[in-house]
């Protein structure tokens, strides 16, 4: 690849899945030039070079030269002390940005009192394959917050890599990210509780399995192509509440966790099917 000039150069502290796929792209549309990379270990670094395609392996973020943007890749509770170690490294024409979706921009005080730009980016993706990730990016929408100077260097850069681009608040990203932990995360809670329970019940491992996929897809792409309350089927929407309440009390008997988790999802379900009642007899 040939570097132009302008090219703005790249430091990333924490290069995992996330900070991995985003070097890697924005090195791969020439957007900017990943530069040095400080994992919590050298083998781990050298690997995330290895996958980004460019970039020096540094051990310790103090030995990090400057650069024109910092991405801190990191922990949220190590975003902090990441953007501390940048003490002396920064200037005005200097952007710092995070990956957290529950954390703003404003955490990094440390470059914002160095006159330092800062923002955050947070693809809404599941990053468990980093190369599946970076193959199928086209098209993930990230969130943005931040200054408005990172925000006009950061929105194009992501856009050439083919995201799409939301700008959210700062007070308001506990929130957001809290949807996605609904939407990714405690799916796959749930369908774990699911394929145990069917386990429980004598289901064979890979029965259960190939009883719940077919389920919990179709039942996903009904929530997202017919919205949720004209998705919602079974017992709550039949209004077959007394085999809700014997279900809860079987499930807390077999596994304490799970019927309080059976018992959470029950007020939510019953307002939603109300909803689908409504929209039903609306024709």
């Amino acid at each position: 690849m040939n570097v132009t000039n302008s090219m703005l150069l790249l430091n990333t502290i924490g290069a995992g899945k996330v900070g991995q796929v985003l070097a890697r792209l924005l090195r791969q549309h020439q957007v900017w030039m990943p530069s040095q990379i400080c994992n919590r270990s050298i083998s781990s670094a050298q690997a995330a070079v290895d996958f980004i395609g460019a970039g020096q392996v540094v051990a310790d973020r103090v030995q990090m030269d400057a650069s024109d943007i910092w991405m801190l890749s990191v922990p949220d509770d190590q975003i902090v002390s990441a953007g501390d170690a940048l003490t002396g490294k920064l200037n005005a024409h200097s952007i710092v940005f995070h990956c957290s979706g529950a954390k703003p921009s404003t955490i990094l005080q440390s470059a914002i009192r160095a006159g330092a730009a800062v923002a955050s980016v947070h693809p809404v993706r599941s990053f468990a394959d980093v190369q599946q990730s970076a193959e199928q990016f086209a098209g993930t929408i990230c969130s943005v917050e931040g200054d408005a100077r990172a925000l006009a260097v950061l929105i194009p850069a992501l856009q050439a890599i083919g995201a799409k681009t939301v700008q959210i608040s700062a007070e308001s990203k506990l929130l957001y990210h809290a949807g996605s932990v609904f939407a990714s995360n405690y799916l796959v809670s749930l369908i774990d509780i699911a394929l145990h329970a069917y386990q429980a019940a004598g289901i064979p491992e890979d029965i259960a399995l190939a009883m719940a996929a077919p389920l919990a897809r179709q039942s996903l792409e009904n929530a997202l192509t017919m919205g949720t309350a004209r998705a919602l089927t079974g017992p709550i929407a039949r209004g077959d509440m007394d085999t809700v309440h014997q279900q809860q009390r079987t499930v807390a008997q077999w596994n304490a966790d799970a019927g309080d988790v059976y018992a959470a999802m029950m007020p939510p379900t019953i307002a939603l099917a109300a909803r689908k009642a409504a929209l039903d007899s609306a024709g």
